[in-house]
């Protein structure tokens, strides 16, 4: 998009800055008023996370509480246009080829982390397990934290360091990084990266997800959309 395109945009890294600065005062309004500023969240704890970020990280939830994740109970589903149908468990999903890497985070509100160590799947992987119809253009991720939803195109999705993530650093992913799976995309800012991932569905058309329904770009690559001044 060009820059004229940016600056005529509804929301950017500015307009995302002031809503986290109004969160700050949100854990004490009634219900309705709090739902204004759903994409930060309203719980002290994270909030503090915010203010004081650890190696650089900022926590941010759209309904103010991070999903917990239960090994017994969680699965993550592939369906839609698939010949396949799967549904993994955790343990399913960590027996399946294990990928590294090394790449750096954008945040669309304009702080990097750099050099985050990654292990999981590729998606490609996943994507040949459930064979997609040829009629799929897209893939739309759910999150166990609802209403929290986006999408890659197939194209987008193959590309070789795009990822389902179980771990970081070298550990497990904690529940506030997404526990038990999460998507990365180094080349797109992190909003498209869907933490707490359940579910994955092959759709004929790019949706809409939760932040582009904000105003942000549908395809969030960095530098290059709506989230830098």
């Amino acid at each position: 998009m060009t820059t004229d395109d940016a600056d005529a945009r509804p929301y950017g890294r500015r307009a995302f800055l002031g809503l986290l600065a109004a969160g700050l005062t949100s854990f004490a309004w009634a219900g309705p008023a709090s739902r204004i500023f759903a994409p930060v969240t309203s719980q002290f704890s994270q909030l503090a996370g915010d203010l004081l970020p650890v190696g650089g990280w900022r926590i941010y939830t759209i309904s103010g509480s991070m999903p917990l994740f239960d090994r017994d109970t969680w699965r993550l589903e592939i369906g839609g246009l698939v010949r396949k149908p799967q549904r993994l468990t955790y343990d399913d999903l960590l027996a399946l080829p294990r990928a590294h890497q090394i790449s750096t985070f954008h945040c669309v509100t304009g702080w990097t982390v750099h050099d985050v160590r990654w292990a999981g799947v590729r998606l490609n992987h996943l994507l040949e397990r459930a064979e997609p119809l040829p009629s799929a253009r897209a893939i739309r991720f759910v999150s166990l934290e609802q209403p929290y939803t986006d999408s890659l195109t197939l194209p987008q999705a193959a590309l070789p360091d795009v990822m389902l993530a179980y771990e970081m650093d070298g550990k497990p992913l904690t529940r506030a990084h997404g526990s038990p799976a999460r998507v990365v995309i180094p080349e797109m800012y992190g909003y498209k990266g869907v933490k707490w991932l359940t579910r994955m569905e092959l759709v004929a058309s790019q949706p809409t997800g939760y932040w582009e329904g904000l105003g942000y770009d549908q395809n969030a690559w960095v530098g290059r959309s709506n989230g830098r001044d």
